[in-house]
């Protein structure tokens, strides 16, 4: 027991190397925080935060030949685009917001993985498609909230072209990585179980009557894409561990007399100190992480309710997530449950698109 504690600990603690530039946080920040600064500008932080998420895609600029950089992003851009579609969609039709979000996140991580797109994968496209499904809007007001993503979006691509063009002069670009293989298994089977389980994850958070529960699928999907059942382990430890921290340092937030732009600069801080630290410790972003999504989901509904049990919610919500993507994850790496499930699966889809 005290050897593998040990392990533990030192598996926690482990600080991987990077050698990441501080122009890729910076351009990060000003992706997701330029929005937000715009929108405080004009009176409407609320139009501001929704632009925020769609400069999360900058965080999917590959670090290849410029042509390449920004066919990627753009496509990238599309999908955050189509997926926030869905979501906030989903939003008027709530029996059919489990039913939407496994198809966006079972469709978005087959075009992730049959095109090679690496880390963070579907997260960001699931965690738009989440957030809007729980945005309160009206029927009415959905054109404008899916233009103001889309914007946001655009706005990434420009910075990133600028950045793209700046950081290649200080260090060369990356060859074009060959697509992966696009076997049954790693383009169809796998991204059928995440969203099943995103989809468990987020009925059992329904049927526990949570509010706002956009963290659960997030929080699963996160775990889950882990390319061993050990780095799912401890992605998972380092994000209940990181995120019950972070709730804190969140909690100490909102006791702060917060105005528009203070919650523009805190969050551009955060989006920065993230993006610097993320390629070395998971557990030490997530602490970042945590207060970054929630001001980015509750920021314009801070002072209607008490911080306290916002940050429950919110750490329960973590909770769940976590233990419902590493339930995902054992029967994905289980290869008794791949075969089970594999072969029905396999008789429904007709032989010549197999291989």
């Amino acid at each position: 027991m005290i050897s593998l504690l040990k392990t533990e600990l030192r598996q926690l603690a482990k600080v991987n190397s990077s050698d990441r530039l501080w122009q890729m946080p910076f351009a990060a920040a000003l992706s997701s925080g330029l929005p937000l600064l715009i929108g405080a500008y004009f009176n409407h932080l609320e139009f501001g935060l929704v632009s925020s998420l769609g400069g999360m895609v900058f965080l999917y600029l590959p670090s290849t030949p410029l042509h390449h950089r920004m066919v990627s992003i753009m496509a990238c851009a599309f999908s955050m685009s189509a997926c926030y579609a869905f979501g906030v969609m989903a939003h008027f039709f709530p029996v059919l917001l489990v039913p939407i979000l496994v198809f966006t996140t079972v469709l978005v991580t087959m075009l992730c993985r049959f095109y090679g797109l690496g880390p963070p994968g579907s997260l960001f496209f699931i965690m738009a498609a989440a957030i809007g499904a729980y945005s309160p809007v009206e029927f009415i007001d959905l054109p404008r909230q899916v233009g103001l993503l889309t914007l946001g979006c655009l706005l990434a691509c420009l910075i990133a072209f600028f950045y793209s063009i700046y950081i290649l002069r200080l260090r060369p670009a990356e060859a074009i990585p060959a697509l992966p293989p696009p076997t049954f298994d790693f383009i169809v089977f796998d991204s059928l179980i995440i969203g099943a389980f995103v989809g468990i994850s987020l009925a059992l958070a329904q049927a526990l009557q949570l509010e706002k529960a956009y963290w659960v699928p997030v929080s699963c999907l996160a775990v889950i894409q882990g390319h061993t059942l050990r780095a799912v382990w401890n992605k998972q430890l380092q994000r209940i561990v990181g995120t019950s921290i972070g709730l804190l340092v969140a909690w100490c937030l909102l006791l702060l007399p917060l105005e528009k732009w203070s919650i523009s600069l805190i969050m551009m801080m955060l989006a920065f100190i993230i993006e610097m630290a993320i390629v070395r410790h998971y557990g030490f972003a997530a602490i970042f992480i945590t207060p970054l999504t929630i001001l980015l989901a509750e920021a314009t509904t801070l002072g209607n309710g008490s911080p306290s049990l916002l940050i429950q919610a919110r750490f329960f919500d973590t909770v769940l997530g976590c233990l419902a993507g590493f339930t995902g994850a054992i029967c994905l790496h289980s290869p008794r449950f791949r075969d089970i499930v594999g072969r029905p699966i396999r008789r429904l889809i007709p032989a010549r698109f197999l291989y």
